[in-house]
């Protein structure tokens, strides 16, 4: 059954013992749990995350930080600023590391190396559509 928003909670304080912030990802919804039950959840998550390896973890933030820069490149217009900073953020962490990612470093090397690409053609692309835009302005012939 579906329900109605109840009135006067919209944009207000969240209910006692809920939160107003979105689901996560992977977390099922179901009724507000107890405090036992989210810590007994938490230390699972911490045990879960102390059994995998670093490597693992860290590829999976570079990770994040390649669909970061990739998304902001492929807006319209193009957030170039944002995308830099996300792949220079990248390079920070694979060239930092290098060596140290184990199966995961070529695949972020080559992403790396592809976002850096792609951000340099899409710069000269927007460069190159400025100077057409400006045509012929600023020389005095016909």
């Amino acid at each position: 059954m579906d329900r109605e928003p109840e009135e006067g909670r919209e944009g207000g304080a969240a209910p006692p013992g809920q939160s107003r912030q979105p689901p996560r990802a992977g977390v099922p919804q179901s009724e507000p749990q107890s405090e036992e039950e989210l810590q007994a959840q938490v230390a699972e998550l911490r045990d879960q995350l102390a059994r995998t390896p670093a490597a693992v973890v860290i590829a999976n933030h570079a990770f994040g930080l390649f669909e970061l820069a990739a998304l902001h490149l492929s807006l319209q217009p193009p957030q170039l600023g944002e995308a830099q900073l996300a792949i220079d953020a990248l390079g920070a962490l694979v060239e930092g590391l290098a060596g140290r990612l184990a199966e995961h470093e070529v695949q972020l090397q080559e992403g790396l190396a592809q976002l850096r690409m792609a951000y340099v053609q899409i710069r000269a692309a927007e460069q190159g559509a400025e100077q057409a835009g400006q045509g012929g302005s600023g020389n005095g012939s016909s």
